[in-house]
C-alpha cells in the first residue's frame, strides 16, 4: 500500500471514526431533518499568521496552540463557524502519532470556538517539492510564497511510476 493511500485512509479514520460507526444508514427524512438544523456555513481557509504553509502549521516544533486559539477566537467573534484546514502527507510519514495528537488538539480548540473544520487532504498548488523542517521566510509581494503541494512531485512519481511534474 502506498504511503499516500495509507495517509488518506488514516486521516479519514481520525476525522470520521464516530460517523462511520452508525448502526444503520439514515432515512432520507432523518438526513433532511438533520440538515435543516445545521447553521449556514460561514468560514474561510485557515492558516495561523505565524505559519507560511501547512507544514509549518502542523510540525511539532511550530504547532502554536496559542496562535490557533487566538485566531479561531477572532473567527468566532466575526460569526464564522467553519474553516478549511490543509493537512500534508509528509507530516503523517514523519510522525503519525504526533500528527494525530496535534489534529486532536486543533479539533479541541476549534470546538471551544464552535468552529467545525473541513480537512483538505490533497492540494496541488504551488511548490511541488515540499520538505519537512524549517520553512523559508515569506517572499514579499508574492502570494502564497511558501505554500507546498501535498503530495509533492516525489510522492507522485513513486505512486505513478513516472514523473508527472514534467511534460514530455
Amino acid at each position: 500500500m502506498s504511503r499516500l493511500r495509507l495517509f488518506a485512509i488514516a486521516t479519514l479514520v481520525v476525522a470520521g471514526v464516530q460517523a462511520q460507526t452508525a448502526a444503520s444508514r439514515w432515512s432520507e427524512a432523518k438526513a433532511n431533518d438533520w440538515y435543516q438544523r445545521q447553521p449556514w456555513l460561514v468560514g474561510s481557509n485557515f492558516l495561523p499568521a505565524d505559519a507560511i504553509n501547512q507544514l509549518e502549521m502542523w510540525q511539532a516544533d511550530t504547532f502554536d496552540t496559542q496562535e490557533i486559539d487566538n485566531e479561531l477566537g477572532w473567527a468566532q467573534g466575526l460569526g464564522m463557524n467553519t474553516m478549511r484546514v490543509f493537512l500534508h502527507d509528509l507530516l503523517w510519514q514523519q510522525d503519525s502519532a504526533g500528527f494525530k495528537k496535534r489534529i486532536d488538539t486543533f479539533l479541541t480548540i476549534a470546538a471551544k470556538h464552535r468552529i467545525r473544520p473541513l480537512f483538505v487532504l490533497f492540494d496541488s498548488c504551488w511548490d511541488p517539492f515540499p520538505k519537512l523542517g524549517p520553512q523559508h521566510p515569506p517572499i514579499p509581494g508574492v502570494h502564497n510564497s511558501g505554500w507546498v503541494q501535498s503530495p509533492g512531485a516525489q510522492a507522485l512519481m513513486g505512486a505513478f511510476g513516472k514523473s508527472i511534474a514534467t511534460t514530455d
